[in-house]
């Protein structure tokens, strides 16, 4: 009789039912996953706008970019000849230093992390840009630097403590085009409009219909979005007559981006 005996569903409560996984290991596996990058692609026409108003600001107030680069060398040549700013050449060559450095430290995290496409790796990258805009934000905010607009200092009398927002917003603004990279989405840069300007207008299917060339799309957008930044940036600071508006503006985008990145979907 005991070799007959055969385990059978209890009569009142039904076959077990499978184990669910503790939330802790859905959400590790969640973030393990690969982001669909036709999708990722929208953070990064945001960061756009962000890179635009973020520029536009800095270069009003404290006479350099944290993103632009090309403009930044530029102003490295011409204090070679004692032109520009004083000391504006210490502002470039901070941005481009930091922004290099920047480069550097993203890509090398991207891939300690586990790859530029890994949804954990979006994730931490823009939680930390998020956090590197507010620190920015909140010394100007706090008046350890001078954030009005237009300065109402003497411009003979330059303040070193400026390149600290300069310094941080130019690391974070890095962390976008490694992320552009990462995901293969190298038509949105979002950190540069030269090369974005000359794939566009060179593209043999510029006049394609509209669905059917994405890329086109994305690089007339990733154009207009940084435009209308720069041009909301100039506005902001015009009407507050103040600097930490604009980079609170930039700080709520890149925290919206950051939780984004938890909802879109993974790659097929």
């Amino acid at each position: 009789m005991p070799d007959e005996e055969k385990l059978e569903a209890d009569p009142v409560f039904g076959p077990e039912r499978p184990k669910r996984r503790p939330s802790g290991h859905r959400i590790l596996g969640r973030l393990s996953d690969e982001v669909d990058s036709s999708l990722g692609s929208i953070p990064l026409l945001a960061c756009c706008f962000a890179t635009g108003l973020t520029d536009g600001t800095l270069y009003n107030a404290y006479g350099t970019f944290v993103s632009m680069q090309t403009g930044n060398t530029v102003f490295v040549a011409l204090g070679t000849s004692g032109q520009g700013r004083p000391f504006g050449w210490a502002r470039s060559l901070c941005s481009i230093g930091c922004f290099t450095i920047g480069c550097l430290i993203f890509s090398r995290l991207h891939k300690m992390i586990g790859g530029g496409r890994l949804r954990r790796t979006v994730f931490f990258s823009f939680l930390l840009q998020t956090v590197f805009v507010v620190v920015a934000a909140a010394i100007i905010q706090t008046g350890i630097v001078d954030g009005r607009y237009p300065s109402r200092r003497d411009p003979a009398d330059v303040d070193f403590l400026e390149l600290v927002p300069v310094a941080l917003l130019s690391f974070q603004a890095a962390g976008q085009i490694v992320n552009s990279r990462g995901l293969g989405v190298g038509e949105v840069p979002t950190v540069v409009i030269t090369s974005l300007l000359c794939d566009l207008v060179s593209d043999e299917g510029i006049l394609q219909p509209l669905r059917e060339n994405v890329k086109r799309n994305r690089r007339a957008l990733a154009f207009v979005l940084t435009l209308l930044g720069a041009i909301c940036g100039g506005w902001v600071s015009k009407a507050t007559g103040a600097v930490q508006p604009s980079l609170w503006f930039v700080a709520a985008i890149k925290a919206v981006i950051t939780l984004t990145w938890l909802f879109i979907r993974k790659a097929s």
